[in-house]
């Protein structure tokens, strides 16, 4: 869906990670700096397959906010991002990464289910 996207209105593709920092009070981290580099690598693979050239950034920082504070600094005109449903009830929507975004966000957010 993100490639017909791009390829239709001819963008550019910036591809984000962010890890938020380690918090010595939480479980350790989920991913090391090897794994998002490998993950952002494969993800830009699989659009260089569909004649698409990707940008990759990783951030660390709190996603939500990092997301946003990216989206204005490379001027986007459009966030695509994912959702896991844990945002949907009423409980979940204030921590919600998703939620969050749109209601920071200094462009439209399409959510990906």
């Amino acid at each position: 869906m993100v490639a017909q996207v791009v390829k239709n209105h001819r963008s550019r593709l910036i591809v984000l990670s962010v890890v938020e920092p380690p918090d010595p009070s939480r479980a350790p981290e989920m991913a090391s700096a090897y794994a998002v580099s490998k993950l952002l690598d494969t993800a830009k693979a699989l659009f260089a397959d569909q004649g698409i050239e990707a940008e990759t950034i990783e951030r660390e920082g709190k996603p939500a906010f990092t997301i946003c504070d990216v989206a204005d600094e490379m001027e986007v005109n459009l966030i695509v991002m994912g959702c896991r449903g844990l945002g949907l009830t009423e409980e979940g929507a204030t921590e919600s990464v998703t939620s969050r975004v749109i209601n920071l966000s200094p462009c439209p957010v399409l959510i990906v289910p």
